[in-house]
């Protein structure tokens, strides 16, 4: 459900900032409306990330959500760029209502790639778990919509499978980068969270041990070594 004020503005300043309805209207007028990264913030909030973080990149606590289409790459070389745009625009509205839904900043849409920050702007001592909830909610309703988009392509449902990956921990969040900013979060834990993705199957949310050691749920899954690119390491991913 989308909050009548923002979430963001009323947790760092204690100020109500309307965002829907008759309230909201003369804040529109002076162009204060919802984030198009969580609708229950406001463009305060962008302009506070805008601002202030070039001053300065924090250190958070936070957990990084990435996911993408299984097989997109030769989907898109097969059909029209209209019938690719409009796949991803209901993948990214899947996406993005299951992410807002539990509070999680949309970061970036790269091709079929969907990149999301919990514990930014919006504070949550939970934003683990509920980072979580999001990735099942993404393949619940993702389920839903793919067996007529697979259809339209000629392809099985499970052709258009998505994967998840999670991991959490420290992140440096901020704008990055001299000949164009980009307000994200980097590190170690964005890194994991994108090569777990890259390792999911189909219809697979995997988690890092940093993620599984923090929610009690996971508590009873058997973990696998993975070697992710870019690790010397193998790395313990748990399917969740």
């Amino acid at each position: 459900m989308q909050s009548k004020i923002c979430k963001g503005c009323w947790q760092q300043m204690h100020m109500p900032v309307p965002l829907r309805g008759l309230a909201s209207l003369p804040f529109r007028a002076f162009g204060i409306r919802p984030s198009r990264m969580n609708p229950n913030t406001c463009t305060i909030c962008e302009l506070m990330f805008s601002k202030v973080m070039r001053a300065s990149k924090i250190s958070i606590d936070a957990t990084i959500l990435f996911t993408d289409i299984r097989g997109y790459t030769s989907l898109s070389q097969a059909h029209s760029a209209e019938q690719v745009s409009a796949l991803l625009d209901d993948f990214y509205d899947a996406c993005g209502a299951a992410i807002w839904e539990h509070d999680g900043l949309l970061n970036k849409t790269m091709g079929d790639a969907v990149m999301a920050v919990f514990n930014f702007p919006i504070r949550q001592g939970d934003h683990t778990a509920q980072a979580l909830r999001a990735a099942r909610d993404i393949q619940q309703s993702w389920n839903t919509k793919r067996a007529s988009l697979a259809e339209s392509f000629g392809l099985a449902a499970k052709d258009l499978e998505v994967g998840i990956g999670i991991d959490c921990g420290k992140v440096s969040f901020g704008e990055f980068g001299r000949a164009r900013l980009d307000l994200t979060a980097v590190g170690t834990v964005v890194n994991t969270a994108s090569r777990a993705q890259s390792v999911a199957q189909g219809g697979e949310i995997l988690v890092t041990e940093a993620v599984h050691d923090r929610l009690e749920e996971l508590g009873g899954s058997r973990g696998q070594a993975f070697q992710l690119k870019g690790f010397d390491a193998p790395v313990t991913l748990y399917a969740a």
